[in-house]
């Protein structure tokens, strides 16, 4: 479980404030204008922001000033930040080892990854060598490599085509199926929102307006989510 308890964190004229509770294996949709907090709340919860009141918590350990590195989270960029001059089996090796010294396990692991996110056989191609899907893949099987039980996702695929971004969708909600991990994305699309998350929060001038069933704040017309309808 993962708890937010009377979080501010302020950045000049600009202050977030959110009293959460997210419970294991939940997918939830983060979601509000731009300037609303959304990249503000994902990195307090990813640790590069420290909250300057509140505690954050997750499975019941106080993590509010963790390093990143220590914190149970995963997290996936827009940009995916595949590393230009390493292949894909090195840019996803560093899940694991950062240092890429692989023992015969770790390179059996690699290749699983690989195989989950359907990129068997391009594990020596460059990340030049791949379309914008490939690399949204190569960097999906990063994060699975990690094996946190926190999934943070910031737009991840909202560069690619509306095709693309259905397709990868659906491989991540598959994978937290079958991992069980809890994830929170960040989108401005409802309907990306639909295809991968049970669940919504709506962020506005730093405030939670909104925390409830996907579902359920769909069917009503006249709530907060009206404007992403």
């Amino acid at each position: 479980m993962l708890r937010l308890e009377g979080i501010r964190v302020t950045q000049g004229s600009f202050t977030l404030a959110a009293d959460l509770t997210i419970p294991k294996g939940a997918r939830v949709a983060l979601m509000g204008a731009s300037g609303s907090g959304k990249s503000t709340l994902l990195s307090t919860l990813s640790g590069f922001l420290w909250p300057d009141a509140g505690r954050i918590t997750m499975a019941g350990v106080d993590v509010t000033k963790a390093p990143v590195a220590d914190r149970p989270i995963s997290i996936l960029f827009q940009d995916g930040n595949l590393f230009p001059h390493l292949n894909v089996s090195d840019n996803i090796a560093l899940g694991i080892a950062p240092n890429l010294r692989l023992t015969p396990e770790d390179r059996a692991r690699v290749l699983e990854a690989l195989a989950k996110v359907e990129l068997d056989g391009m594990s020596d191609r460059m990340p030049s060598e791949l379309s914008g899907g490939q690399q949204s893949r190569v960097a999906l099987a990063r994060m699975l490599l990690r094996d946190k039980p926190i999934a943070l996702l910031d737009e991840p695929f909202s560069a690619l085509d509306p095709g693309l971004r259905r397709e990868m969708l659906g491989l991540v909600r598959t994978l937290c199926e079958e991992t069980g991990q809890t994830l929170i994305m960040a989108t401005h699309d409802l309907r990306d929102a639909e295809k991968l998350c049970d669940r919504v929060v709506l962020l506005d001038a730093g405030k939670v307006v909104l925390d409830a069933p996907l579902k359920q704040a769909i069917r009503d017309r006249n709530g907060p989510l009206e404007p992403w309808m």
